[in-house]
């Protein structure tokens, strides 16, 4: 399903939503980790916000109830380049879109994520939205 994520400033990137559906909105930051995306998803100080991860495949070792920072994600929304739906990890109980569907956590895939974090370094941080309930970007914006 095609999916919009619009900043305050104007700017729009469209992408494909690989969790839940919906809209969400929160300040948009950036992670340049490598891996540790499940830490990230439930680190309590990513409360309300929406994170972007740079590096361009996440997902690929899945998810599992040890690696957790707490008992549920707390951001607002999950801003990825490529997500795997397939995983490779003994540790793993599920993939990443099933983790975030279960949690009711929007996710947006097929943006470039490296962009976007460019922009925000530039123009300083801001609120966006995702949204896979229309595409109309005048009313996201």
């Amino acid at each position: 399903m095609r999916a919009i994520l619009a900043l305050e400033d104007g700017t729009v990137f469209e992408g494909k939503s690989f969790a839940a559906l919906g809209e969400r909105t929160g300040e948009v930051v950036f992670n340049t980790s490598m891996t540790g995306y499940q830490e990230i998803l439930t680190d309590p100080s990513y409360q309300g916000q929406m994170v972007t991860m740079t590096y361009p495949l996440i997902g690929n070792y899945g998810v599992n109830e040890a690696d957790s920072e707490s008992s549920h994600p707390h951001l607002e929304g999950f801003i990825v380049k490529e997500c795997s739906r397939s995983f490779s990890n003994w540790r793993a109980e599920k993939s990443l879109p099933d983790f975030l569907r279960e949690h009711k956590i929007i996710g947006i895939e097929g943006i470039d994520t490296r962009a976007l974090t460019r922009h925000i370094r530039l123009t300083g941080a801001m609120k966006g939205i995702i949204s896979t309930q229309g595409m109309d970007k005048g009313r996201l914006v």
